[in-house]
C-alpha cells in the first residue's frame, strides 16, 4: 500500500515502514504525527484519488529526529565590478517514519 501526502508545500510518496525527510515540523522526537492532507491511496487492485484530498484518509507516523541538510553554497559574482558574495545555507528538516495508512 502507498499514499501521496502533502506537507510543507510539497508532496511525498510514502509507504508503511519508510522514513522520509519533510520540512521542519513543530513536534518533539518520538511524538506521533498525523497527516490529514492525503492526495492518493493505492494498493494492489485499488486506486483512490482525491479532489484535491481524500475525506477521512489519514497517514500516521513517528518523528524520528530533527536535523539540518548539508550546506549549500550560494556564490554571487559580477565580472569587472569587484563584487563577490558567498553565503551558506543549511535547511532544517524533520525525519518521519511512516507507521500506518488508513482510508
Amino acid at each position: 500500500m502507498l499514499a501521496v501526502i502533502k506537507t510543507g508545500g510539497k508532496q511525498y510518496k510514502v509507504a508503511p515502514g519508510e522514513k522520509i525527510k519533510v520540512e521542519k515540523l513543530e513536534a518533539k522526537e518520538g511524538e506521533k504525527i498525523v497527516f490529514d492532507e492525503v492526495l492518493l491511496i493505492a494498493d494492489e487492485n485499488n486506486v483512490e484519488i482525491g479532489a484535491p484530498f481524500l475525506k477521512g484518509a489519514k497517514v500516521t507516523g513517528n518523528v524520528v529526529k530533527h536535523d539540518r541538510h548539508d550546506k549549500v553554497i550560494i556564490f554571487k559574482y559580477k565580472p569587472k565590478k569587484r563584487y563577490r558574495l558567498k553565503k551558506g545555507h543549511k535547511q532544517p528538516y524533520t525525519e518521519v517514519e511512516i507507521v500506518d495508512i488508513k482510508n
